[in-house]
């Protein structure tokens, strides 16, 4: 199952980790999804968001 926001479509992004001597290994930062039952087109669904959408309340939560 890939990391991205069903949301907003957030996903991972990608770069180096650079250590003092200037050696580079790859690095990818996910974003922070959580497993929520949330409301879409009147159905409850379980749904991979992330927080920040959580937050801003983009994501109507089911049974609250």
């Amino acid at each position: 199952m890939s990391k991205i926001c069903d949301i907003c479509g957030k996903k991972a992004s990608l770069g180096y980790n650079v250590s003092h001597a200037h050696n580079k290994t790859k690095k990818r930062w996910y974003p922070n999804l959580q497993k929520v039952k949330a409301l879409k087109e009147g159905q409850t669904v379980r749904m991979r968001v992330c927080t920040a959408c959580i937050k801003s309340g983009r994501v109507q939560k089911a049974g609250s």
